[in-house]
């Protein structure tokens, strides 16, 4: 069986790599790859938080989705703005400039589509035997 029909076993925390978030955005300096496996820790977390089912995803949405958190989160540092701004105004003769941070803290968090992929929130239909049991019944 060759590895593309090997079937997607699900990862121990962290769910992704440094290395799995390059193939994914950009290669890093050494002094980041320590910060890309906190994060990457950090997000692992949040996603088992929400979703408790988490060992029945597929390895790849996870690693996916962990990957993204962290790109996210990674981009608003790279930026150069102190941590915290959130719009950016540049005034020169009659032209004005002006940026919104989409996360100005460089929060982990997922976006609704993300947790969609991940089951949270999704509502569960079931049902309940009023009359119990027919062991029960005698």
């Amino acid at each position: 069986m060759s590895d593309k029909q090997t079937p997607d076993l699900v990862p121990s925390p962290p769910f992704a790599t440094p290395d799995d978030l390059a193939k994914r955005w950009h290669g890093f300096e050494s002094g980041e790859k320590e910060l890309v496996e906190t994060l990457m820790e950090d997000a692992s977390d949040i996603i088992m938080g929400l979703q408790p089912h988490w060992q029945q995803l597929p390895a790849a949405t996870l690693k996916r989705i962990c990957c993204q958190m962290v790109k996210r989160a990674m981009i608003a540092d790279s930026l150069g703005v102190g941590v915290g701004v959130t719009q950016v105004n540049q005034t020169t003769g009659p032209f004005t400039d002006g940026m919104t941070f989409a996360n100005p803290t460089g929060d982990l968090y997922l976006l609704d589509s993300e947790k969609r992929s991940l089951g949270i929130g999704r509502q569960q239909a079931f049902h309940v035997h009023m009359e119990g049991c027919a062991h029960d019944r005698g």
